[in-house]
């Protein structure tokens, strides 16, 4: 059973950075892609960022190019978010989610099965 836990969120204020993890519990050998959605409070959610497992190949989203990277290290079997030069716009929950196979475009959150109870990110 895989279960997805994110850490690392908090309050910064704008310029500032933040690192997000997300921890995959149980066997990773089903999953082919892993990514961030964000809910900004009253708003649906949105796709930040996305990465192939096998492939290493990433997407973001256009207003976090720049300023967020995303990455895996298998042998941790976790997934960061890093988050620099944060907005106010920014914040919101924040969310990590995997997909069992190829999918495509990223972005779309019911491509995505599994999903972590999400992180508190504000910036202000």
């Amino acid at each position: 059973h895989v279960q997805l836990v994110e850490s690392g969120g908090g309050s910064v204020q704008p310029g500032g950075s933040l690192s997000l993890s997300c921890v995959v519990s149980g066997s990773t050998t089903s999953l082919n892609c892993m990514g961030w959605f964000r809910q900004p409070t009253g708003k649906e959610h949105e796709g930040v960022a996305s990465i192939d497992l096998f492939h290493g190949a990433t997407n973001y989203a256009d207003f976090v190019k720049g300023r967020f990277t995303i990455v895996e290290d298998n042998a941790k079997s976790t997934m960061f978010l890093q988050m620099n030069n944060l907005r106010s716009d920014d914040t919101g929950v924040y969310y990590c989610a995997a997909a069992p196979g190829y999918i495509t475009p990223w972005h779309v959150r019911n491509h995505y099965r599994l999903w972590g109870q999400g992180t508190q990110v504000t910036v202000s």
